[in-house]
């Protein structure tokens, strides 16, 4: 499955197209339904499996990745605690175990920016006689393109306005892709900016309503054990460059030289380091998921986070140890090196960043 993931993720990558081939994959494999709830027929894998499976797609392609990660996430959460409308959620499964459903929360804004630095959105749900008409813009919706559910993060236009995470199909008339993603890394995991106009939805499909104000916005501590997964699948872009840059060293036979630059000292120290970045990282984060599904409650939410921070330090640093040291061919374009260099910076930029975990951090380590 990952090696035939890995195959396509160049022509991905260089078209910016939707990876539904191999999402395709993924889901044959079983893994886009991997976290649904034994209570509903699935697997119910939890957050150390929900990491491997990331970790290993990663090393794939990041960029699918990161669509099915939000997938996966959707379900682990209804699994831990049930919040979706039942019968809404018995059609998501059953048409989840048939093809691939995708879902993903809407919740950054262009004005707000991400909701982990605080703020309440400014996308506007208007009641209507048959429920609720959305308005509102979202940026960076992962696989927005390819999504059966947007989990829209709106204010009410009730006299008290409420909060809440408005439950819209993917198909529903007024959704519109108003911004095109063009970034660096993950050029292929589509994340749009998303206009929602006056798009219906029924009154029940709402979850978390409450009223406005601090209780709304985002608590990154109380999901700081999910943030591990993520940073298990940006530790399998780290692999992928470290099995290229082994390949190279092993294969690259300078004619001054006249054997692989693997036996060289300088390869052979590099190769050392990455392997100890990575090796510490892979530790932290599956040793850390692994103590939270034990429900081990010694483990604090702030070492998840903190497990985050030096995974995505490491990972980015191992990748540039091995660009470093391959010079001009590791930058070329097609090299596969190139697209996981590119890739690996995406891990700090996913919320909530490292400055938020820090605070966070620090502030508990003052007061213990």
């Amino acid at each position: 499955m990952t090696a035939r993931i890995a195959e396509l993720a160049a022509g991905y990558d260089q078209s910016g197209a939707f990876p539904a081939e191999s999402l395709r994959i993924a889901h044959e494999a079983g893994l886009l339904t991997a976290t649904i709830g034994k209570q509903y027929g699935g697997q119910g894998a939890r957050v150390e499996e929900s990491a491997r499976i990331l970790h290993r797609i990663g090393r794939g392609d990041p960029s699918v990745a990161l669509i099915a990660a939000m997938t996966l996430n959707t379900h682990a959460r209804q699994a831990v605690q049930p919040h979706w409308p039942e019968e809404l959620y018995a059609r998501l499964v059953k048409e989840s175990f048939e093809r691939p459903v995708l879902v993903n929360h809407a919740r950054v804004e262009p004005e707000l920016g991400s909701p982990a630095r605080g703020g309440l959105p400014s996308t506007l749900a208007r009641r209507t006689p048959d429920g609720w008409s959305l308005n509102g813009t979202k940026r960076f919706v992962t696989g927005a393109e390819g999504l059966d559910w947007f989990l829209v993060w709106a204010t009410t236009d009730e006299p008290e306005p409420r909060v809440g995470t408005f439950l819209v199909p993917g198909g529903s008339s007024g959704i519109e892709i108003t911004g095109r993603w063009d970034q660096l890394g993950l050029r292929a995991s589509g994340s749009h900016d998303v206009t929602f106009r006056d798009v219906e939805i029924p009154y029940e499909h709402v979850i978390g309503i409450g009223p406005y104000g601090a209780a709304a916005e985002q608590d990154n501590r109380a999901g700081a054990a999910l943030h591990l997964p993520l940073a298990a699948l940006y530790l399998g872009v780290a692999r992928a460059a470290q099995s290229f840059f082994h390949t190279f060293a092993q294969t690259r036979v300078p004619a001054n030289l006249g054997h692989p630059v693997a036996r060289t000292e300088r390869f052979r120290r590099t190769a050392g380091e990455i392997e100890v970045l990575l090796t510490a990282a892979e530790e932290l984060v599956f040793g850390g998921a692994a103590r939270v599904d034990a429900a081990d409650t010694s483990y604090a939410p702030e070492q998840a986070l903190g497990a985050r921070v030096l995974a995505d330090r490491h990972g980015v640093r191992a990748v540039e140890l091995a660009v470093r040291l391959l010079g001009n061919p590791g930058l070329a374009r097609g090299n596969p090196l190139e697209r996981h260099f590119r890739d690996i910076q995406c891990a700090p930029v996913h919320a909530p960043q490292e400055d938020i975990s820090l605070l966070a951090i620090g502030t508990k380590a003052l007061n213990p």
